[in-house]
């Protein structure tokens, strides 16, 4: 599986997820940050890419709408402000938490991220 990061997220926190094994990029890295949330779904979509966010609101309705159209999704990951920090100092439990979902079938899915500690 591989993931992108939405906008919040920097390219430290990719490499991070990189020197575990786990296939990142950002959506600067992508050249898309500043990107409607809708196009940065659709490029995740397009990408293959399951998509790291906090941003609940936005890619809920946005998973929800393409699923009632028969659509499909490579998954979404949703990491709480409140559970993960995206200071470096943050960068440990976001990597774990990610490193515990990786290996699953996350299409179509819209996953809560849990703290592993």
């Amino acid at each position: 599986m591989k993931f992108l990061l939405d906008e919040m997220y920097s390219d430290k926190l990719a490499q991070a997820l990189r020197d575990q094994d786990i296939d990142a990029a950002t959506v600067a890295g992508l050249g898309i940050a500043g990107w409607a949330d809708a196009d940065v779904f659709a490029a995740s979509v397009d990408g293959g890419y399951a998509l790291l966010t906090e941003n609940v609101s936005d890619f809920a309705r946005l998973c929800g709408e393409r699923i009632a159209a028969g659509k499909h999704h490579p998954g979404v990951l949703i990491a709480l402000s409140s559970r993960f920090s995206r200071i470096p100092a943050g960068y440990p439990a976001i990597v774990k938490a990610v490193a515990s979902v990786a290996a699953e079938q996350l299409h179509d899915r819209f996953v809560y991220l849990v703290r592993q500690d």
